[in-house]
């Protein structure tokens, strides 16, 4: 395997003392799993952040092997991690897309949609401006697997908090049967913070 792509990194976990195991996104391939040395050294550690869209060189000797990944910046969503809400709606969607999405099968409109959303939450003056996508981008990854039905029409934040609410049952259900603990841990903090504006 031999890849060359912007990707979105959706999740890093430690190995051993220095380096991290990603699993990156991207529209040439999906998710790729792909070991990071030094990952965890001065140099990486503000690279490997769930959300970052990164430049990937990602290589493989044979498709059973765990590729090495060389990664550089593209565009930080570090700033935004000490905003409440913003982090916590980077993490759902970074978690919720690395454990849904099977490994090597191409989603490209749920990339497209997912760099937006991104973007979105990190440029909007609020949640206002981007829980409709986060909706949205749910109901697409539900779609996309075979258990969603139409597109949302989504007026307010009523109405995202509305669909957010239809969804949680599906995805718990359909895309997060094995790890639905963990992950749907970070939603739930997303939607009593999201609640938090309405009252």
């Amino acid at each position: 395997m031999q890849l060359r792509a912007p990707a979105i990194l959706v999740s890093a976990r430690s190995h051993g003392e220095t380096a991290v195991i990603a699993r990156l996104f991207s529209e040439e391939a999906g998710i790729v799993a792909a070991y990071i040395a030094g990952g965890r050294g001065r140099q990486l550690r503000p690279v490997v952040i769930p959300g970052n869209l990164v430049a990937a060189d990602i290589r493989a000797k044979s498709d059973s092997q765990l590729p090495f990944a060389r990664l550089e910046l593209v565009r930080s969503r570090g700033p935004w991690l000490s905003e409440p809400l913003p982090a916590a709606a980077i993490a759902w969607v970074c978690a919720l897309t690395a454990s849904a999405l099977p490994e090597r099968n191409v989603y490209p409109r749920l990339y497209s949609a997912l760099l937006a959303l991104l973007d979105a939450i990190c440029n909007a003056p609020s949640a206002r401006g981007w829980a409709g996508a986060l909706a949205s981008y749910e109901v697409l990854l539900l779609r996309e697997q075979g258990y969603g039905g139409e597109r949302p029409e989504i007026a307010d934040l009523d109405g995202a908090l509305e669909i957010l609410g239809r969804s949680e049952p599906l995805i718990a259900r359909y895309l997060l049967a094995d790890t639905r603990a963990d992950v749907l841990a970070a939603r739930t903090l997303l939607v009593q913070r999201l609640n938090r504006m309405t009252a």
